[in-house]
């Protein structure tokens, strides 16, 4: 008998930008609650395979399949869905967790090419999975968790051309919730705040000391969240103890959105040390794939 706790027992799900940060902890979250099929979705260049067989190894009974293909264009999020009702028979939950931060910089200094990479990657692919996605969900009643974002609430200096993609997001999903509610479809976005993935490290992402220093402090706990925390609240979303949530912007910001200042500096050691985890999870901070030990 198995000793899952079963939070997703038989929910079939897509994660897109599954094979690091946020989405590998989703997709392992998935597998732990006892989900029955999972298909990991990423680029080409994603470690999907090892991501894959890491919760074929850790989670036995749930199957996994990889869709390692760019989800920002109809026919491929159209193929994608596809993919997963023909390798698990249905599709129960949608995860638009793909997205990109390319760079911060002032709005007279922010390069187009980062801006169209922004629009495609956070914007077109939730659009296309979502409208792609629709049919299949309303056949099972199924609900959609998109990654939002609390720079999505507030304006932040260098964030100007981030932020609005995460409000889009946060629109998005308050329209489908309103829409689709007659066909049983719920859909909800998680915002988080600062989280331990490689974004918010100098050494990996685009921000400097600085804004490293600033995103964390900002925080009531001064730490970064880790991603199975951020994991624990889409599980909670997707699973049927949600069925009356619909249409929720659920920040998990550890309080940026509404302190002022940097409270973290008066946070003790304690308090800024994180939870100990129950996910066994590689890409966490994974900017390059082979730069992480197997």
């Amino acid at each position: 008998m198995s000793t899952r706790p079963g939070l997703l027992e038989g929910k079939t799900a897509i994660v897109t930008g599954a094979a690091e940060g946020i989405g590998e902890a989703i997709a392992h979250k998935f597998a732990y609650e006892g989900a029955a099929g999972v298909l990991l979705a990423g680029l080409p260049d994603d470690p999907l395979d090892q991501v894959a067989s890491d919760i074929r190894e850790q989670y036995p009974e749930t199957q996994v399949a990889t869709f390692a293909t760019d989800v920002g264009t109809k026919e491929n999020a159209e193929a994608c869905v596809q993919a997963a009702v023909d390798a698990f028979g249905k599709l129960d939950v949608l995860i638009n967790n793909a997205g990109v931060l390319p760079k911060l910089a002032e709005l007279q200094e922010y390069p187009i090419e980062d801006f169209e990479s922004l629009i495609h990657n956070n914007i077109y692919t939730a659009f296309h999975m979502t409208r792609a996605a629709l049919p299949e969900l309303q056949k099972t009643r199924g609900n959609i968790v998109s990654a939002g974002s609390e720079a999505g609430w507030n304006g932040s200096p260098q964030f100007a051309p981030y932020g609005p993609t995460k409000a889009y997001i946060h629109a998005l999903m308050k329209g489908v919730a309103g829409e689709q509610g007659a066909y049983g479809v719920r859909a909800n976005c998680v915002c988080p705040g600062p989280i331990d993935t490689s974004w918010t490290h100098k050494e990996t992402g685009p921000m400097d000391a600085d804004a490293e220093e600033t995103v964390v402090m900002s925080t009531a706990f001064g730490r970064r969240g880790t991603t199975e925390e951020i994991a624990n609240v889409y599980a909670f979303l997707a699973s049927d103890q949600a069925s009356y949530v619909t249409g929720a912007l659920w920040l998990v910001d550890g309080a940026t959105t509404i302190v002022h200042g940097m409270p973290g500096t008066d946070a003790p050691d304690a308090i800024r040390q994180p939870p100990e985890g129950r996910l066994s999870l590689r890409f966490q901070r994974a900017s390059d794939p082979t730069s992480v030990p197997a």
